[in-house]
């Protein structure tokens, strides 16, 4: 596949700028690869799908404040400080990325907060864009992180065209977050609100989770025509025993396992092993999923709708199907469907 295949004409103001009121009321377009069929519902309606018995798989990572804003010691400039995980606890390293970039040089200070009461030092250049940070704070870690975060804003995506606001700090997080440790949140899990998680449960659909730190990798251009020499960034990720008997038992049953997103996917094509079973895991992963790919453990996916060109696109389109999921992305552009993190959801079902 050519990165070129991923390119559709979407007008702007089909990529949601804000969440609607109730997360499970989006609009929800079901994609049956089986025969081709294409419908349009609620997103509470998923739970029509699935039967006792199937498994849903959620990531539960939880997304940080990652955004910061400072001031350059001396000129003042304003500098964009995107935090991207932390290296050294006892030692306050950071790896982040800066903007603009060209103007932070190793030995530069930044200045945070309306007194300045925080005060990070340049260390390391990492990559153009990328630097190593080392926060000067005398406290106990504890307090430095809290310091950290309440300077810091929701990292909402640069596509959505303004500044985060308080309302983001709930609306960009799943219900089940727990793990923290993510830059970008699992859009799909966000239309799941508490009452549609009880009704899941009645139903006696069982819900199974891991951890996926996604990152900032996610939305890195693709520069190479030939997807084959694209690398993606590695995230951190974890698979517990706990979910690995569910989802086996499960197959083995034949039962049906749905990933409540692609950060979901990627993590659970990571620990495939043999007969369409996986295996625990803990570390990274760099994966990258795009047509053609085989599937061995899930028969459906949850996913929300996806900008042109994105590595998120290119894995729904391997797990439906090249042709239907861009004739169904087609669908969603004239039914006006809304794209992106706060955007509508596509439940695509293969067996």
């Amino acid at each position: 596949m050519k990165l070129s295949q991923f390119k559709f004409n979407l007008p702007n103001d089909l990529i949601a700028q804000y969440p609607i009121e109730n997360r499970d009321e989006c609009r929800l377009m079901v994609v049956d690869a089986r025969d081709g069929s294409i419908t349009h519902h609620i997103f509470k309606d998923v739970i029509n799908y699935f039967d006792e018995g199937d498994v849903m798989v959620f990531n539960n990572t939880k997304v940080f404040p990652a955004r910061l804003y400072g001031n350059k010691e001396k000129t003042g400039a304003c500098i964009e400080v995107f935090l991207l995980r932390e290296l050294n606890a006892d030692h306050k390293f950071w790896d982040v990325l800066v903007e603009p970039a060209r103007k932070i040089r190793i030995g530069n200070k930044l200045y945070f907060g309306e007194d300045d009461s925080m005060v990070a030092e340049v260390i390391d250049n990492t990559t153009s864009r990328g630097r190593t940070l080392r926060f000067l704070y005398d406290g106990p870690h504890d307090e430095f992180k809290a310091a950290l975060y309440a300077m810091g804003k929701t990292p909402i995506p640069d596509y959505i065209k303004r500044m985060a606001d308080d309302k983001d700090a709930e609306a960009y997080q799943c219900i089940f977050a727990e793990v923290e440790g993510a830059v970008m949140a699992p859009a799909a899990g966000m239309h799941f609100s508490r009452e549609l998680m009880k009704r899941l449960e009645i139903k006696g659909i069982e819900r199974g989770f891991l951890t996926l730190h996604s990152g900032r990798g996610n939305f890195k251009e693709i520069d190479v025509e030939d997807l084959t020499k694209h690398r993606m960034d590695s995230e951190e990720m974890y698979v517990s025993g706990e979910l690995v008997d569910m989802v086996n038992d499960a197959k083995d049953r034949n039962n049906r396992i749905c990933a409540v997103g692609t950060s979901v996917m990627r993590a659970i094509a990571s620990s495939v092993c043999m007969n369409g079973h996986i295996m625990p895991y803990s570390g990274w992963t760099n994966k990258f999923i795009f047509p053609p790919y085989t599937f061995t453990v899930c028969d459906a996916m949850i996913s929300n709708f996806h900008l042109p060109l994105s590595t998120m696109l290119m894995m729904v389109a391997a797990f439906g199907g090249y042709d239907l999921v861009m004739e169904a992305y087609k669908v969603a552009v004239k039914e006006k469907y809304r794209f992106g993190a706060y955007g509508d959801a596509m439940l695509i079902i293969r067996n």
